[in-house]
This record gives C-alpha cells, structure tokens and sequence, in this order.
C-alpha cells in the first residue's frame, strides 16, 4: 500500500479520478441521448420508455451473483478495463445501426441491459479496488473528489449532452460517451494497484453468494447502513418518478425552467461532495450520516408545497434541488467511507453486489409506486407523502453503532465466519 500526504500527489490516484471524471460526463450524455432516440426517432410510447428506463436497472438485481463471480478475482482492475471497453462496444453498435438504417427499440433494450452489466462488473470489482489504491486516512477525501466530478458532469453534461445532440443527431452523440470509455480504460491501465489477495474457495457461486448476503445482513454496520439507504431510495424513487410531471402540469414551469432548476440543484451536490469531508471532522461521520438521511428525502416537500406567481415557485424547485443535493452528498460521502472502512477484504465485492442487488433493486419499485399513487391521491400529495416517508429511514440509525461513529480511524471489519457462516443446528 502506497503512503502519500496528499491525493493531489498521488498519480494514480489522479489517473483513476481522470478516467472517472470524463466517463461520467459521457453517461450523461447517454442519459439524455438513449430516451430521446425512444421518443423521436422511434415513436416510442411512454410505457416502452418506461421498460427502457427499467432495462437500465435491471441489472442490479443480479449484483449479487455477479459481486460474487468478481471476489474470486485478485486483480480486479482488468475487470474494470474489460467493462469500460464492453460499453465502448455495445454503445458504438448504436450509431452503426443508425448510419444501417437498423434502429429498432429491441436494439435499444439490449445496450441499456448490456451496459447496464457491465456498470454492475465495474461497480463491483471498484469497491475491493478502491481500498488498494486509497489508504485509509484519505477515505473520506477521495470519496470527495469523486463525488464532486459527479456532481460537477450533472451540472454541465446535460447541457453538453444537449448541444451534441442538437449539432450530429443522438445516435452520433453516443459515440462520444464511447469515446469516453475508451479514455477510461487506458488512464486505469495506467493505474498501478497491488492486487489483493484471494480467499480460495472450493465453494459454488450460489453458496458463496448467499455467505456474502449473510455477511451484509448480520453486519453491524453495514445491515443498518443497508435499511438506511433502501428505504431513502424506495421513497426518492416515488417522488423522482412524479417530480418532472408535477414542475410542468401543475406548477407550469417551462422546461427551460426546470432544466435551471435541476442544474442549480446539480451545484447544491458540488458544494454537499466538497464540504463533506471537513463537516465529517466537524459533527462526526455518523451524525452527518443521519443529517443527510433526513433532510435529503425531506428536501422535495420544499418543492411539493410550491405556489404563487412562476418566479416563486420556481425558486422553491431551485431551492428543494439545492437541498436535495447538498443533503445526498453529506450522506453518501460520509456512508461510502464508512462502509470501505468496515467491511472485510475478502468480502468487498460480494457485499458491494448483496448491497446493490437490495438497494438499486427497490428503484423501479419505488417508481411504479409512485406513479399509482400519483393517480390515485395527487402528484402533490404523493410528494409529500415520499418527503414524510422517507423520514423513516432515520429509524435504521437511532439504536445502531453507525450514529455514534466519529471517525473511521480505528474501525476494523468483523471476521468473515463470524457472520457469514450458517448458525450451527443446537
């Protein structure tokens, strides 16, 4: 493990954060891309843009397995590589089927599916890379880093998105996310890590799988850390699913408006990813934990009791975006430091996929949820109602040890038999 004062200084670390960088402003460009081929070139209805949107996640469910298949891997940066060059790929294939005249939704389906794999592959074999190449000390900072170049491509890749689209067409678009992936993979072949060492196993991939789901769900930290996350993404999902709908039709915000709206609460997520770290010195990792835990679900109520003239309640969606995004950041930071820090080596990547396939898995839940209880009572209410709900999350952390965490140092994982492992029969 390399000992460095500060990640400004650490090459690699700098490398691996450029190639992070420039991938998420490509996703962004996907992200706008893929829907508006559905819709303007492909007619497709909003039932058929739904099922694409749920082929983006739809991977996540089988997290699991696949985290379980990655830990048998020493060296999980090829893996990595191998990802960004599979979307490289799949994504090119979209602008030849365009230049084919071979556009098909079925097509579409397929790369969100593929890509959305590959993300699942990436995903989980950087949780176990992740602590090879930071120490334990700049946890909290690289999480920082990382996350503000999120927040930052959320701020300006729609809009680069946007005029890409406009100038060479969406399917052309796509190619520069490609291209994007290809930057990936060689900044992270340039990336020297020391592989971790592999616990050998002569046990079949579902066994091993349903170890490393034991181990998340008997964790200490990590099963509160779990319930927190899922119950916050399971009512976020229901307001996301309505809030777009509600800033048009019932507050008649223009969609430039909106568009503003969402790109000041983007700079809210920028300012949450760098002030982070230094608020987590300040109250304590756990504490900020609980902050972000209720007042990110809680933010859209700011939205969701918007009225008066257009100005207002437009300021009260710039607003709630803001809050929103500070908030998320305030708790992703502190939770995914947190969790590096307390999880077992040989258990990183099972626990990473156990952890994805139960809390991305409620996304689409959540969303459908939404949508019938925007029908059945009101988009504002259903608002509402996602703002109170998520309140509930706050309840997995009143009586666990992550509320009373102040720092990581010192933290070290439970032994894997100690939680993995079946209970003996008495």
């Amino acid at each position: 493990m390399r000992t460095v004062t500060s990640l400004w200084r650490d090459q690699h670390f700098r490398r691996y954060w450029s190639a992070q960088s420039v991938s998420e402003f490509g996703d962004r460009i996907t992200e706008l891309a893929l829907p508006l081929i559905a819709v303007t070139m492909l007619h497709a209805s909003p039932s058929q843009v739904g099922f694409l949107t749920a082929a983006v996640w739809l991977p996540n469910l089988a997290s699991l397995f696949i985290g379980t298949w990655v830990e048998q891997r020493a060296d999980k940066r090829p893996l990595m590589i191998t990802a960004d060059l599979a979307r490289l790929v799949v994504l090119i294939s979209l602008p030849v089927a365009y230049w084919l005249d071979l556009l098909s939704l079925a097509h579409l389906y397929v790369i969100a599916i593929l890509t959305g794999v590959a993300k699942v592959v990436f995903n989980t074999a950087y949780s176990a890379f992740f602590v090879r190449l930071v120490d334990r000390e700049h946890f909290l900072e690289a999480n920082s880093k990382l996350s503000a170049s999120r927040s930052i491509s959320f701020m300006a890749g729609p809009a680069v998105g946007g005029i890409l689209v406009q100038w060479l067409t969406a399917p052309v678009a796509i190619v520069v996310d490609a291209a994007t992936f290809a930057f990936s993979a060689i900044q992270l072949s340039r990336t020297k890590v020391e592989p971790g060492v592999v616990e050998q196993s002569a046990e079949p991939l579902l066994e091993r799988a349903r170890a490393g789901m034991r181990y998340l769900l008997r964790h200490p930290y990590l099963k509160h850390s779990l319930g927190c996350s899922t119950t916050i993404n399971f009512f976020n999902l229901i307001a996301g699913a309505l809030l777009v709908l509600f800033a048009s039709r019932d507050l008649g915000l223009s969609a430039g408006t909106i568009g503003l709206a969402f790109g000041i609460g983007a700079i809210g997520s920028l300012v949450g990813a760098v002030g982070a770290a230094p608020l987590s010195r300040l109250l304590g990792i756990g504490p900020l934990i609980a902050v972000g835990a209720v007042v990110f679900p809680g933010a859209v109520a700011i939205a969701a009791l918007a009225d008066g003239p257009s100005w207002v309640k437009a300021t009260l969606l710039a607003s709630a975006e803001f809050v929103s995004g500070f908030a998320v950041m305030c708790f992703d930071v502190p939770n995914n430091a947190l969790q590096a820090a307390v999880t077992h080596e040989h258990m990183r990547s099972r626990v990473s996929g156990a952890y994805s396939t139960i809390n991305y898995g409620i996304r689409p839940l959540g969303a459908v949820v939404g949508g019938f209880l925007g029908t059945w009572v009101g988009v504002r209410e259903t608002l509402l109602l996602s703002a109170a709900g998520g309140l509930l999350a706050m309840l997995w952390l009143v009586r666990s040890p992550n509320l009373r965490t102040r720092t990581i140092a010192g933290l070290e994982p439970p032994e894997v038999q100690l939680l993995s492992m079946s209970p003996k029969p008495e």
